[in-house]
């Protein structure tokens, strides 16, 4: 089941946010992938038909 999350926070630290956005997108799309897939594996296990579809992402995007 999804649970909603809602975060408060204040003005000042939203800036942090975006430089912590910036840097993530600042770094290659197969890194970003491949930390995601690990983050994944630790909260859901290993399971081959999502390592394939991110496979097949990466393929996908370094191809283009």
């Amino acid at each position: 089941m999804i649970q909603k999350v809602i975060h408060k926070s204040r003005l000042h630290d939203f800036s942090s946010s975006i430089d912590e956005l910036s840097s993530w997108l600042s770094r290659p799309a197969e890194e970003r992938v491949a930390a995601v897939d690990y983050l994944r594996k630790q909260h859901h296990g290993s399971t081959k038909i999502i390592s394939y579809s991110a496979e097949v992402f990466i393929n996908f995007i370094t191809e283009t």
